[in-house]
């Protein structure tokens, strides 16, 4: 475990090197790029050394480029919409961020759709912009509209916490009963299983485990779910 301070260089480097909140590239007076942290918190990375991030207990979601996020449209925007991601401004969304999207064919979202999307441009004094695509497949690869389910809101650190694939909580659900989740790294889950109660057993489930709230592990989970009518 490693305490990091504003300003501080990190030792990031990875031929497909993907930066998280807490961490900017900048350039040197030698004319070479530098990886240095923006906020104070703990430095974190994934096993192979090509994502790294700051764990810091910020409540507002700062977008980074090629993170998940869960959306909800709240107008248009031209030929695209707006979209709140939770930080400090709204995202954009072009109406052909879509697989397979035209002029004649893209999709017809309204104000309130959720929308499961990546940030494709991030910067502190731009708009982010999202879209509904992997950009290396432009498959939609599970991006875009999210129909019926439900959206629950949690801990930015429980969030990173359920995209991790060895964290315990959406396996053992899913190993109860169906489910769908689309998980953003903005706080934002979007749960939908076959029957109400799963779907609403799995956000007091989310609630339950979550840093924030009881921080639950996987034993007093399993307690918990028996409680329940499932």
């Amino acid at each position: 475990m490693s305490y990091i301070l504003p300003g501080e260089s990190v030792p990031a480097q990875h031929v497909n090197l993907k930066l998280g909140p807490g961490l900017q590239q900048v350039a040197t007076s030698e004319g070479s790029n530098t990886v240095v942290s923006t906020r104070a918190g703990i430095l974190q990375h994934s096993a192979n050394g090509a994502r790294w991030w700051v764990e810091s207990n910020s409540r507002r979601y700062v977008p980074a480029p090629q993170e998940s996020v869960v959306g909800v449209v709240i107008g248009r925007q031209g030929e695209g919409w707006r979209v709140d991601i939770g930080s400090a401004h709204n995202a954009s969304l072009d109406g052909l961020a879509f697989e397979g999207a035209s002029r004649r064919n893209r999709p017809n979202l309204k104000v309130g759709s959720l929308i499961y999307a990546r940030v494709s441009l991030a910067h502190k004094d731009m708009e982010p912009e999202l879209e509904c695509f992997d950009a290396q497949t432009h498959k939609a690869e599970g991006f875009g509209e999210l129909k019926g389910g439900l959206m629950v809101r949690c801990s930015l650190k429980m969030a990173r916490n359920l995209i991790d694939p060895s964290y315990f909580l959406l396996s053992s659900l899913g190993s109860r009963f169906p489910l769908d989740a689309a998980v953003g790294m903005n706080g934002r889950v979007w749960i939908k299983a076959s029957e109400v109660k799963q779907t609403i057993a799995v956000a007091r489930c989310i609630e339950a485990a979550d840093p924030d709230g009881g921080g639950m592990n996987d034993v007093a989970l399993k307690q918990f779910l028996g409680t329940m009518d499932l």
